[in-house]
């Protein structure tokens, strides 16, 4: 018996001394086991380069553009530069020729010129090459984001580009890169800025009425299996073959794009490290077995993209984020766009609410929320929202994303999104694939600002005279 009982002892303080020995100390081991992974290295700022932080051009007084891409977010943009004064639409490009002579029928339907038209696959390298061009307007198949867009900024041309601007790490960086070195604006179109409940709660964050902001919340959730199988809905389906190849947050950008702006990312915070995962697998199967039947090549293909995807970001000032992507599932539309702080809360969906200290245990009545919402309207909204509904997009808010981009080049001002969001905020989407793919490991978020992200203080929509 004493034999076994010092057996006994012996094993267990094996095993405590094995146990302390995994556990941190505050030392190397600490932080090779918890410091988030640097997946990808920030490379040195190419000699000659600065940052392009609220970068001013010339002011242009007729912005001659061009518009790649003619689907379903194309031909709206075609319609909405119809009525905004100072743009020009010169030249178009799809290589679906029908789309191309129907934007060009709206163009001579609401009073404009008929553009030149492309329907070659690198129609757009010519459009780039062009000297009678000051803008391109990018709206065609993800891939093609940076491609064109770095090919028109080496063209001397500004660019803005529909979401994701970016697939990749690399891309994001082949963005800034280029716009540091041309010298030439590089805005992602992301629209849901300028959504009038988003505008109006960026507003109350810099204005104070929510403290200091702790913690956010956005997301894309868009049910989009029945377009994601239609043969005539996305050109040659090119949406599906990413639910294919990768399990991400493929989409991060319209719910992120309007919290990253009330949290002033790389205006005085920005994204330290990222953790991600995805639940399996179930929407697109299942829809496509009772769609197309079991034995279908649909119902048969693998789907990477897990149905679920979830990340939550750490900024350098202990913020947390929280950004959430599901377009398989059948659940009704939200990008949550929630913003909590020190004194105050925001939600807009599933339902739009307001509460504030000292009563913030409770929303305030849809009364009373509508008047702040009232008072605190942003100002770009109230010059514009009146046109904005009446030429619509969204609701309005392509109108005004499109009015102020040619509102900031007529008046060289710093445009509203900069290449660094456009980096940033595309960049989730590698981020959050390499986090999955290693069980929700950190991953280190690149500062695309090269250290000039606390240069800045806040994030200012600007106007004419400032």
């Amino acid at each position: 018996m004493k034999a076994y009982r010092m057996i006994r002892l012996v094993a267990m303080a094996v095993v405590v001394s094995a146990v302390a020995a995994c556990q941190p100390t505050g030392g190397e081991q600490q932080s090779t086991t918890f410091t988030p992974k640097e997946v990808f290295t920030t490379p040195e700022r190419p000699a000659g380069q600065t940052d392009v932080l609220e970068l001013r051009a010339e002011p242009i007084d007729t912005v001659r553009m061009a518009i790649i891409g003619l689907g379903m977010r194309g031909s709206g943009a075609v319609y909405r530069y119809t009525n905004i004064e100072g743009a020009k639409v010169v030249a178009i490009a799809d290589v679906v020729p029908e789309k191309v002579k129907r934007a060009n029928e709206t163009l001579v339907k609401n009073g404009r010129p008929a553009a030149d038209e492309y329907t070659s696959e690198e129609g757009w390298k010519e459009i780039c090459e062009r000297d009678d061009i000051d803008l391109v307007y990018v709206t065609t198949n993800w891939s093609l984001h940076t491609p064109i867009a770095v090919y028109a900024m080496e063209h001397g041309k500004h660019v803005a580009t529909e979401v994701p601007a970016a697939l990749t790490i690399d891309e994001c960086w082949k963005l800034v890169n280029t716009a540091e070195r041309t010298r030439r604006h590089c805005m992602m179109l992301e629209n849901c800025n300028y959504d009038f409940f988003e505008m109006a709660t960026l507003n109350m964050a810099q204005q104070g009425l929510l403290g200091e902001i702790v913690h956010a919340e956005g997301a894309y959730i868009h049910d989009l299996r029945s377009l994601n199988f239609n043969e005539n809905g996305y050109w040659n389906m090119w949406r599906l073959e990413h639910f294919k190849e990768r399990d991400a947050n493929l989409h991060p950008t319209h719910g992120f794009g309007p919290i990253a702006h009330a949290m002033n990312l790389h205006r005085g915070d920005k994204m330290n490290y990222l953790v991600s995962v995805s639940s399996n697998q179930f929407g697109m199967t299942k829809y496509a077995k009772d769609k197309f039947g079991e034995d279908s090549e649909y119902a048969k293909q693998k789907y990477i993209k897990g149905d679920m995807n979830t990340s939550i970001i750490k900024t350098a000032k202990g913020k947390t984020i929280m950004l959430q992507h599901d377009v398989t599932s059948p659940r009704p539309y939200s990008r949550i766009h929630m913003l909590s702080g020190t004194k105050g809360f925001v939600l807009k969906y599933p339902q739009r609410g307001i509460a504030l200290e000292p009563n913030a245990h409770s929303f305030l009545s849809d009364e009373e929320m509508e008047e702040m919402l009232a008072e605190y309207e942003h100002p770009i909204t109230k010059e514009v929202g009146e046109k904005a509904r009446e030429v619509g997009g969204h609701g309005g808010m392509d109108f005004i994303m499109d009015y102020r981009l040619i509102y900031c080049l007529r008046n060289g001002l710093p445009l509203d999104q900069d290449v660094y969001d456009a980096a940033e905020w595309s960049s989730i989407v590698h981020l959050s694939e390499e986090s999955v793919k290693n069980n929700g490991m950190p991953v280190q978020v690149p500062d695309f600002t090269r250290g000039a992200w606390d240069k800045l203080d806040k994030v200012t929509y600007y106007t004419e005279g400032e």
